[in-house]
């Protein structure tokens, strides 16, 4: 068995909680398998720095419940306890009417317990209602203790204890106001731990929160996974492909069970970085995954060496996948908050601009046409996460036209197009995780062996 964190609703410090633990369970030599509730990349970063080990999505809208129950069976049995990190609040989804996509519907998936995290700073007895409301809203969902978080004092603590006791509630944990802890954050939410250069010493301040702060002998019967069968894994042998990873501070979006099914479809995955590096490796694709482009567009357009690899390894058929800051990267030019407008690559005929807007939500995809990543009419499930957009194309391009043709995965019926597409390159603001779907990295990696059918 393991624990889910969850919160009351979003900012109530259900992911300063979790790294609490995490690095608590580091601190005391336990090898710990955490995953996050949703599509989100940014906090799994922050759960992999502290424990050593890759966080994995559980998302049974991007993928599947056959796969999330799947995926946490086989990553568990790998480590001595697990921890899930929830989503926004514990019945919070894509919908107002049931959990889907929520904290409520993993934790029943799997049949796990959950922690409920509350923040306490303008309540004292009326935390016993919330909590009750929460106990009881959804009989399925096994509430087995709450962390108190910004507690003001000894005097709070009292009264807190005492609303809690008249529901019959445990205490798993007790969090004072902590103002030497704070995780920084911009436009998308924290700042990845690559760019965060005393990370070290945070995280060695969450191990020391957690150790004083949770009760560990109620927490610890729910941590053990003693109970989870290990999951036999099997590849494809064989020569290996060599496909190029654009990996540093400026693109770190990458679900690892993504390029794990890429590795057992035959590839072999080689590290680049667009901001330093100067030529690109030899490699027979490329995947650019998402991340801050617009945070380092300076530095992208002043590599001209690798901005002229890059247009002329995909200019000569290159097979190509770019997900969000990839296709801004591969685009004509990115013009950033401050309205300076950067050259990038140059393959794709279109002009990206940062705005105020955030669109976020999952889409409904289906391929206009045939490319390396999917054929034409195959339809999938993804998710956008940006505060860009396509501001206009360059005239009289022709060398590129729409990827998919996209809806919201409920509620809208005016289809969109959205993405490019050649015979060897697909760039959409749609990011996807295929890990439940080998089909299309098995189709990836037959296009960059030269093989595709």
């Amino acid at each position: 068995m393991s624990i889910v964190i969850a919160g009351d609703r979003s900012g109530t410090g259900k992911t300063t909680v979790t790294l609490a633990l995490l690095a608590a369970l580091k601190k005391r030599n336990r090898t710990v398998q955490s995953f996050k509730v949703g599509p989100d990349y940014i906090d799994p970063m922050f759960h992999a720095a502290v424990t050593g080990r890759p966080c994995y999505n559980l998302d049974p809208v991007l993928t599947s419940k056959d796969y999330v129950r799947a995926n946490y069976a086989k990553q568990a049995a790998k480590a001595e306890c697990a921890v899930v990190e929830g989503v926004m609040g514990l019945f919070d989804g894509a919908t107002g009417i049931d959990d889907t996509a929520s904290t409520a519907q993993v934790a029943r998936l799997l049949d796990l317990p959950v922690m409920l995290v509350v923040d306490c700073g303008r309540m004292a007895r009326s935390l016993a209602a919330l909590v009750h409301g929460y106990k009881t809203f959804d009989s399925r969902v096994k509430i087995v203790g709450v962390v108190l978080n910004r507690v003001g004092s000894d005097r709070h603590l009292e009264l807190l204890s005492e609303a809690l006791s008249a529901i019959d509630m445990p205490i798993f944990g007790v969090f004072r106001r902590e103002k030497d802890i704070q995780l920084p954050s911009r436009h998308l939410g924290l700042i990845p731990t690559e760019e965060i250069s005393e990370f070290s010493q945070i995280a060695a301040r969450l191990a020391d929160l957690g150790e004083r702060c949770f009760d560990w002998v109620r927490l610890e019967r729910f941590l053990t996974t003693e109970d989870i069968r290990p999951v036999e894994e099997s590849g494809v042998e064989g020569k290996k492909v060599r496909i190029a990873i654009s990996r540093d501070e400026a693109f770190s979006f990458y679900y690892p069970d993504n390029l794990e099914t890429l590795q057992a479809q035959g590839a072999e995955l080689v590290y680049w970085s667009p901001i330093r590096d100067q030529s690109l490796p030899t490699a027979d694709g490329l995947y650019f995954g998402g991340g801050f482009p617009e945070v380092f567009a300076a530095s992208l357009s002043e590599n001209k060496p690798m901005l002229s690899a890059v247009r002329r390894a995909i200019a000569k058929g290159t097979p190509t996948y770019a997900e969000c800051g990839g296709l801004m990267y591969l685009s004509e030019l990115l013009t950033d908050f401050a309205g300076q407008a950067w050259p990038m690559v140059g393959t794709i005929p279109q002009f990206v601009r940062m705005e105020k807007k955030l669109t976020l939500g999952y889409r409904q995809a289906t391929a206009i046409k045939s490319g390396p990543l999917l054929k034409k009419g195959a339809s999938v499930i993804g998710h956008e996460f940006h505060k860009s957009c396509v501001v206009s194309d360059v005239v009289g391009a022709t060398c590129t036209q729409p990827a998919y043709e996209t809806q919201r995965y409920w509620g809208e019926t005016h289809p969109q197009t959205e993405g490019y597409i050649t015979p060897t390159l697909h760039a959409s603001y749609v990011h996807l995780n295929w890990s439940h779907r080998p089909d299309i990295a098995r189709r990836f990696v037959q296009q960059c062996a030269g093989n595709c059918v």
